[in-house]
């Protein structure tokens, strides 16, 4: 296993920042996929791993058996996530001391959402209501030593009320002691660089790592701006709409919409890009040799 860094020394690297999620699986297939991906990733220059979280208990183990094993047998920086939802301050403590002792080198602090069939959140009765309050908790329990992650809509929450009041909680997040910020999925750089600006603009001096999601089809597409609130291009829906039922054509053009989303981003300052791979390495796989190729990353 790698000795763990800081995540502040990999945001300052020559290189640009290259993070990729993982969720926890629930299936004995889905832990061939997810060993299976991050075999085929490892040797890419992955400046860091993280992976997500279940609601309500579904798949909260696993997210740290999980971790373990991306860090033990493949070398991966691992960020778990973790939520408020369902935990006691109690039980969150256990968490964060479990994560700490473990070596991962920091944590990717959400509220979380509702559990399954519930419409809204609500905290545990002796829980945390905020993500900022869960950034608190964290830093207050482990200083320095883990660094912290958090989650930001470029496009707004779907729950705020206007992207100033989202700034606003964004802000009060990083305020509590965030060090860097991941963004939800966009596929129109406008709203990043508008969103970075905004933010600067309030003080936000963290690094926020974009958030991209090689789209696979137009379902998908639509599937993940629906549940995120985020846009979808004219251009691109024409294009995977263009691919019909050719899985192999659609998935070629959100690889190629994705590269070029990536190549814009690096060139005017954003610090790296964090992939969704849905635990699958072929989109990404081929992402990152397009990159390389071009000599956008040299790893």
């Amino acid at each position: 296993m790698n000795k763990p860094i800081s995540l502040s020394a990999i945001f300052q690297a020559s290189q640009p920042t290259i993070s990729i999620e993982f969720f926890p699986p629930k299936t004995e297939e889905g832990a061939r996929q997810i060993l299976k991906t991050a075999q085929a990733l490892k040797d890419y220059g992955i400046s860091f791993a993280s992976i997500t979280y279940g609601a309500g208990g579904s798949t909260r183990e696993r997210t740290l058996e999980y971790g373990e094993l991306l860090q033990q047998l493949f070398g991966y920086q691992v960020v778990p996530h973790l939520t408020c939802v369902g935990h006691s301050q109690d039980e969150l403590t256990a968490v964060i001391d479990r994560i700490a002792t473990a070596d991962f080198p920091g944590i990717v602090a959400l509220r979380g959402d509702p559990p399954k069939g519930e419409a809204t959140f609500q905290p545990h009765p002796d829980g945390l209501r905020h993500a900022s309050d869960l950034v608190h908790f964290i830093r207050k329990q482990q200083g320095k030593k883990l660094a912290i992650g958090v989650a930001a809509y470029p496009e707004k929450h779907p729950e705020a009320a206007d992207l100033a009041t989202d700034l606003h909680w964004l802000k009060h997040k990083v305020d509590q002691g965030a060090d860097f910020i991941v963004t939800q999925l966009f596929f129109d750089n406008a709203h990043y660089f508008s969103f970075v600006k905004q933010c600067r603009a309030l003080g936000i001096t963290v690094p926020i790592l974009p958030g991209i999601l090689p789209p696979l089809s137009l379902e998908q597409a639509k599937k993940f701006v629906g549940f995120c609130g985020a846009h979808l291009p004219a251009a691109l829906e024409e294009k995977l709409a263009a691919c019909g039922d050719d899985l192999v054509a659609a998935q070629t053009a959100g690889i190629d919409w994705a590269f070029s989303q990536i190549q814009e981003l690096l060139a005017h300052g954003a610090p790296g890009f964090h992939l969704y791979i849905l635990n699958r390495s072929e989109s990404a796989l081929a992402l990152l040799d397009s990159l390389r190729a071009a000599g956008t990353i040299h790893q």
